[in-house]
């Protein structure tokens, strides 16, 4: 079979292409032979994290391989790897399946990156470093009940007290939120400021008037735990504030930045599994006297699958190889969200159209595929959202200016990869 990943040497390097084959090895043999079960007990209606015995002994794995700070610097914890890294991870995590790179995502993508960007020495110290060997693991707050993408319109409050905050409010579609250890948690300061008015907080599992709750019935991403986080006169130390009052909408924003980019690379692994499946299966299954592979149908589509597969894949790189540069990515990362998570949900029905009534079924994978890969068109920027965005940048209407802590450049040298 075509290599499906050769022909990017002007991005990735051999360590890239070893780091590939590592996770690659380590989702096939310690995931895949389970997913189509965890994914079938992850569609009852469990009641929380001791439902899903597989999470924790993989996150601990994926520790283990340093896989939860990949692209985060030995100091702190980390591999010492680039940003290409974070994106070749993604794509092996997610082409076997997306609950594997939702939880790198969450954990290295929104939380441990924005402390990496925002952090005091202190914060990552206490937080990064352990999140980045995988000792903590870290989950994000943005979302509520009646805000989504509008996330100004959140009701989440954080009052001051003294040298603390008092946090009161609901956020759902938390990843992690059952097992994590710590949150990044966006909540209004001042509600008569709108986007200046909203702050960010590391806020502890264990701090008292914390309480999670899981998600039942998701269509996709069942072996993954998803649910709501409740915050009940939450004291959190002024030392745990990530930036300065007021900023947290543009830290919220920036993490999306990078949210939005484990999103598009793990897209990109979804529609390689589609093509591989499609691949083996159209050279497998006979009709009218030969392999459905001579079929010029079946080959339109799956040509198309090649065709997203790369496109996605350089949209990908191109924004990580300008992170780093330490360069703003927001429109190229955009960008590669849409496209890539578009065209993961046609490659997947595309997929399930070539396995004809066995595709409908889950004794392959490919209908996994396309309910895993309907969400990527929601959460993190639904596609609508990055429609506009798109469309405003090229009128000029939108840009993006600097802000006070850029994500740091990648530095071999000072990272210690």
């Amino acid at each position: 079979m075509l290599d499906l990943t050769a022909g990017y040497g002007m991005f990735l390097s051999d360590e890239h292409e070893m780091l590939r084959r590592t996770v690659r090895d380590f989702a096939e043999r310690e995931v895949a032979p389970h997913i189509r079960t965890w994914d079938r007990s992850g569609g009852e209606h469990t009641e929380g994290p001791e439902d899903r015995p597989h999470i924790r002994p993989i996150l601990k794995r994926m520790g283990e391989l340093g896989l939860l700070g990949i692209c985060i610097p030995q100091k702190y914890g980390g591999a010492g790897m680039d940003y290409l890294a974070l994106a070749v991870v993604c794509e092996e995590l997610e082409r076997v399946d997306s609950f594997l790179r939702v939880v790198i995502s969450v954990h290295t993508g929104l939380n441990s990156l924005s402390l990496f960007q925002w952090g005091s020495a202190e914060q990552k110290q206490r937080y990064l470093i352990p999140q980045a060997k995988g000792e903590l693991l870290a989950g994000y707050c943005l979302t509520e009940p009646n805000s989504g993408t509008d996330a100004v319109a959140m009701q989440a409050t954080a009052r001051r007290d003294g040298d603390d905050y008092i946090l009161n409010g609901e956020k759902i579609w938390i990843s992690l939120a059952d097992i994590a250890d710590t949150f990044l948690v966006i909540a209004k300061t001042d509600p008569t400021k709108g986007a200046r008015g909203i702050s960010a907080f590391i806020v502890e599992r264990t701090m008292p008037g914390v309480a999670s709750y899981p998600l039942h019935g998701k269509l996709g991403m069942r072996a993954g735990n998803t649910g709501g986080l409740v915050l009940q006169d939450v004291r959190v130390p002024l030392a745990n504030r990530l930036g300065e009052e007021g900023e947290g909408f543009k830290i919220a924003m920036a993490a999306l930045d990078n949210g939005r980019y484990t999103v598009a690379a793990g897209a990109t692994g979804l529609i390689q599994a589609s093509l591989e499946a499609s691949l083996k299966y159209a050279e497998e299954r006979h009709s009218f006297g030969g392999p459905i592979a001579d079929h010029q149908l079946v080959k339109r589509m799956i040509s198309h699958m090649v065709r997203k597969l790369d496109t996605s894949r350089l949209l990908v790189y191109r924004a990580g190889w300008m992170k780093n540069q330490g360069q703003r990515n927001t429109r190229e990362t955009t960008l590669a969200k849409w496209h890539a998570t578009v065209s993961s949900f046609e490659c997947a029905d595309d997929a399930i159209q070539i396995h004809g009534a066995y595709g409908y079924s889950d004794e392959y994978p490919v209908e996994r595929y396309l309910r895993n890969a309907r969400g990527g068109i929601i959460y993190e920027g639904t596609r609508e959202l990055q429609e506009l965005l798109q469309a405003d940048f090229a009128l000029g209407r939108r840009i993006s200016p600097p802000l006070r802590c850029e994500l740091p450049a990648y530095d071999p040298t000072e990272w210690g990869a």
